[in-house]
């Protein structure tokens, strides 16, 4: 019941970050822009740590069979397939074109947090330190997406306490995915092996996918090295939390 109550907490701790959007009516569009590149930044780093550091070797220390790289391989590929059918994209600017239609941004969104709900589920099974890492990677990529999302929301016609509520509501698929997660989990050892792996997949798409490429439209040198400087923080916060945890 320990591991159920860490689970619920961490997905519960991640679902209230879908809130962060009320700092777009406080802050002017062009501090939050630069907060926004630099928490784009931070978080790419943190899921990429969290996938080489963390996620692979605990795969690879649990598992008996060469099978750790595969799974990898289908985690990369089943977000890149969520993506195209989707159109889901974790846009970190207002007038993003992707993010077209705001129903289906948030049906998207439904799915990546529910995926986020078992993964976190998993990294608890596995160990509290795990977890704890695992929520940390989670919560550092949802702060910018969130703020994008419901920048989405208001471009597509909703009010913003609307906008707030259903952002709120579809990140609390986290919850149900972390519940789900551990449940599943009880009833086969088989369910953390590919999922820790599976994991560290989708955790390398959306940072080599979405969030890097985003770093890398940065023109000015001093603001890209800054935003590098940054990334590289992303990690090495990820490498202390592992070496702490051990």
């Amino acid at each position: 019941m320990k591991i159920l109550f860490c689970i619920l907490i961490s997905t519960f701790l991640v679902s209230i970050i879908s809130l962060i959007g009320i700092l777009t009516l406080l802050l002017k569009q062009k501090l939050l822009e630069k907060i926004l590149m630099f928490l784009v930044a931070l978080s790419a780093g943190a899921l990429m740590g969290g996938a080489f550091l963390h996620l692979i070797p605990e795969a690879i220390e649990k598992s008996t069979n060469s099978g750790v790289f595969i799974y990898v391989l289908i985690g990369f590929t089943v977000f890149f397939l969520i993506e195209k059918i989707l159109h889901w994209h974790h846009c970190h600017k207002k007038n993003c074109p992707v993010h077209a239609f705001a129903y289906m941004n948030l049906f998207g969104d439904s799915i990546h947090n529910f995926i986020d709900g078992l993964i976190i589920a998993a990294s608890f099974i596995v160990n509290i330190p795990l977890g704890i890492m695992t929520t940390f990677a989670i919560a550092l990529h949802e702060i910018p997406q969130e703020i994008g999302d419901f920048g989405v929301l208001i471009y597509g016609g909703f009010k913003k306490k609307r906008a707030l509520f259903f952002n709120f509501l579809t990140a609390l698929t986290a919850v149900i995915g972390g519940i789900i997660g551990y449940y599943l989990s009880t009833y086969t050892e088989s369910f953390t092996i590919f999922l820790l792996p599976f994991a560290a997949g989708g955790f390398i798409y959306i940072a080599a996918s979405d969030l890097i490429p985003e770093i890398k439209k940065e023109g000015v040198l001093k603001k890209s090295l800054a935003n590098f400087g940054i990334f590289i923080l992303g990690i090495l916060i990820i490498y202390t939390v592992r070496f702490i945890a051990h």
